[in-house]
């Protein structure tokens, strides 16, 4: 399974904001960290604080920081809400399904469960495990 370019971006900016809790971030900062689009950065961000993850100050002194202990994300739960969005195949999308062989196909039924098994895995995790030992990665 691969995961979309919004989730993994998703998970860098929590990585980020993680492992330095007593800091701002800003979205230019986190993009010039990652080297990735600010404008796609600002999506992410914008998703992240609608769903409760992260919380953003305006102003001069403004930008981010997460709105919930790292020990409270749970990495299963956060990957979850953001890739469920996108069906794994057409097949899983009832509304675009064009396949032939759904009616009696029973490889979509061995990839539901293996999705499962995935984000059973991830939920076992909170931001707080994938960040302990990456202080460094950031310069701190």
């Amino acid at each position: 399974m691969q995961l979309s370019l919004f989730s993994d971006y998703s998970l860098r900016v929590l990585l980020y904001l993680a492992v330095r809790p007593e800091k701002i971030a800003t979205i230019r900062e986190i993009a010039e960290t990652y080297r990735i689009s600010k404008n796609h950065l600002m999506k992410v961000v914008n998703e992240l604080a609608r769903r409760g993850y992260v919380k953003t100050t305006r102003g001069h002194a403004g930008g981010l920081s997460l709105a919930l202990p790292p020990e409270e994300i749970n990495i299963g739960e956060v990957l979850a809400l953001l890739e469920k969005r996108i069906p794994l195949l057409e097949c899983f999308d009832d509304a675009r399904n064009t396949c032939l062989l759904s009616p009696e196909c029973r490889l979509k039924g061995a990839l539901a469960k293996a999705q499962k098994a995935f984000f059973n895995t991830l939920e076992e995790y909170t931001l707080a495990d994938m960040a302990m030992r990456n202080h460094p990665l950031f310069g701190k």
